[in-house]
């Protein structure tokens, strides 16, 4: 029997192709979409499981699961209980590595599009109320100088980092917050003595711009919290292109009404694709739809290694990304 996949969410090509040529594919919105998941996933008729963060695996699901494996078209994979589906034998991928640039550039958009207001200025001119130029008008904040701060240092915290010192800001960063763990030279390759650690705590406190790039956790849920944000400087701009969960996002509706930061850009969200109550109303917010890894180059690359990992698990191969390296397969 040629494999069979149940693709949840649409990826484009050249992964759709690949799996079409590969075995048998189904469509999720034509069987039932989200809601019939549980079913689905428990139906015997599939053997993989193409999905997005939209899709959730919890421990119930999985233990009635009977699946070779779920790839996940997405970096994370907080959607999925890794264990429980270690624990059921079921294979979970990912897509590391290839949206690195893609998302640091998007961090990147946001800590200048906040700092010099851009988003104030591009609805300004959209509803006709530019009057001509003014010493007073939006005036922003200077990047060159400023410290940036890294909460995570992996692939795309690396990446940031790069192109901040690159515009003149000074970088520090803390590897795992809220837990501490020194990082050695070596490890830090071609930004070593470049960048400076620092606990997580004195990171929040020296940051012109406290940048999030940490997987979402039991530990970092709500890693910036009202205690956080009232220890961040008056001025600062906090930067979300991580998980959306990361931020206690009431919280921070509050800090920004109440002017105690500068400003916030993100690119995701607490109850995506829901705002909290408030935050859209706001002028000193930057706010994208989840475009972090939107380019057609990234979304391909995306694509690919998704339909690799699928067509790995379903056949039986080596799973070119697969994050559950202990699971009975």
């Amino acid at each position: 029997m040629s494999p069979r996949f149940l693709l949840m969410t649409e990826i484009p090509e050249p992964g759709l192709g690949m799996l079409r040529e590969a075995g048998e594919v189904t469509l999720g919105s034509e069987v039932g979409g989200n809601d019939a998941l549980p079913a689905l996933a428990a139906s015997g008729d599939y053997d993989v499981v193409v999905c997005a963060l939209a899709q959730k695996f919890d421990a119930d699901v999985l233990a009635q699961a009977r699946l070779k494996g779920i790839a996940n078209y997405a970096v994370g994979y907080n959607n999925v209980d890794v264990a429980a589906a270690t624990e059921a034998g079921i294979a979970v991928g990912n897509t590391p590595d290839v949206l690195t640039d893609a998302t640091a550039d998007i961090a990147l958009l946001l800590i200048l599009g906040v700092s010099r207001r851009a988003h104030e200025g591009e609805a300004m001119m959209r509803a006709g109320e530019f009057t001509g130029w003014r010493a007073d008008l939006l005036v922003g904040k200077d990047v060159k100088g400023a410290t940036l701060g890294l909460a995570g240092f992996g692939r795309i915290g690396k990446a940031v980092a790069e192109r901040a010192l690159a515009f003149g800001m000074d970088v520090v960063f803390a590897p795992r917050p809220p837990a501490h763990r020194e990082v050695a030279p070596e490890e830090l390759g071609e930004l070593a003595g470049r960048v400076e650690q620092v606990r997580w705590e004195e990171l929040v406190e020296r940051s012109d711009f406290l940048s999030l790039h940490v997987p979402l956790t039991a530990d970092t849920e709500h890693l910036v919290d009202a205690d956080v944000l009232a220890r961040m400087k008056d001025d600062a701009v906090l930067i979300n292109t991580a998980r959306g969960p990361v931020v206690d996002e009431a919280a921070l509706v509050e800090a920004l009404r109440a002017g105690r930061l500068f400003g916030a850009g993100l690119d995701v969200y607490e109850d995506e694709p829901a705002m909290a109550p408030g935050l859209a109303e706001l002028d000193n917010v930057m706010l994208l739809p989840h475009l972090g890894s939107a380019t057609r180059d990234t979304r391909a690359a995306m694509a690919e290694l998704t339909a690799r990992n699928a067509i790995a698990m379903a056949t039986g191969g080596e799973v070119p990304a697969l994050v559950n390296p202990d699971v009975r397969r």
